[in-house]
């Protein structure tokens, strides 16, 4: 039962009933209404925007959002073991494959470039993973680039080698020494001790320690231009011009198996280790020309070793130690 209130009338000297105006009462039950709705119109939002009342599609739907993101991860880390191949495929492209054929190497600015149309990704973002979406789509498009440019790079190669076998033959691609006479490799291109001066100098090629009369090979086809001592430190040694911009020397040399003018294989013996001239001890010295310029011989050695000779090889050249000569 509702409570009655009453006031004191001063004039009657009594207690007049309190009477509520019906209009006033809807007010107040229509305000409630409306307070109550909004307050629980605000419950309900709170409530569906927090994890402790997500519905089961939104528990799937974080699932699979969860799963996507460990599935891009994955990617990416397959992503990364391509780049790597990719990388040392291009490497031995620019640095082998190109070198051999006389070609200018692709530079990493055409090889690496990606894609520069902004508005190709713009669909991809506004989303909450939109960044993770975003990079891995931009690898996906680079390497494919990549990879695109390396495929033309390797069918210009196959068409050189078809068209230039004698090319290939004439590239001095073999070792000078072979590995059941070799020693060691005494020292390899670049700045070396000299042995007499103990002076920091460019030594010009590679040298192979072996017992004197040990075989020395020619590296390429090509005619003998000379076989001599008459040039200043190198001893008895033979010119080999292979034609195509490339020269081999083979120095400090017991004896000569071969005379100038004369057609020499890949492979043919042109001479003997030894040690004459301006020499620290038996082995063969071994230069490479190419256009009148002296080169690295080890970027030439596929012929006749594996990679893991190859490694060995290069680890012991790159060694800054004392020449034999």
């Amino acid at each position: 039962m509702a409570k009655v209130k009453y006031y004191y009338d001063p004039e009657n000297l009594a207690y007049t009933k309190i009477k509520t105006r019906k209009r006033i009462k809807i007010g107040y039950a229509l305000l409630f209404l409306v307070a109550s709705a909004l307050f629980g119109f605000l419950v309900f939002v709170l409530l569906i925007n927090t994890p402790y009342f997500e519905t089961p599609k939104d528990r799937l739907q974080a699932r699979e959002i969860e799963n996507l993101k460990l599935q891009y991860a994955i990617l990416n880390k397959k992503l990364d073991e391509i780049d790597d191949a990719a990388d040392a495929l291009e490497e031995r492209d620019n640095n082998i494959y190109r070198v051999y054929f006389n070609k200018t190497e692709i530079p990493d600015s055409i090889r690496k470039a990606g894609f520069r149309n902004s508005e190709r990704y713009k669909v991809l973002e506004g989303y909450n993973n939109s960044q993770l979406v975003l990079n891995t789509t931009k690898r996906v498009d680079k390497l494919s680039k990549q990879l695109a440019i390396q495929s033309k790079s390797l069918d210009e190669i196959v068409k050189l080698a078809g068209t230039k076998k004698n090319l290939l033959s004439a590239i001095p691609a073999i070792q000078p020494v072979r590995n059941e006479n070799l020693k060691r490799v005494a020292s390899g291109f670049g700045y070396r001790i000299d042995p007499f001066t103990k002076v920091r100098k460019m030594h010009n090629g590679m040298d192979f320690t072996a017992n004197t009369g040990a075989p020395v090979y020619a590296t390429g086809d090509g005619i003998v231009a000379r076989a001599d001592n008459t040039a200043s430190g190198f001893g008895n040694h033979v010119v080999i011009r292979h034609g195509f911009g490339y020269e081999s020397l083979y120095a400090h040399l017991s004896k000569y198996n071969c005379r100038p003018g004369q057609h020499v294989k890949r492979g043919d013996v042109i001479g003997y280790v030894g040690s004459t001239g301006r020499s620290e001890g038996p082995h063969c010295h071994y230069e490479v020309h190419k256009d009148g310029n002296v080169v690295n011989p080890l970027n030439f050695y596929y012929g006749n070793i594996s990679a893991a000779e190859y490694v060995a090889i290069s680890q012991m050249a790159n060694q800054e130690n004392q020449s034999l000569d």
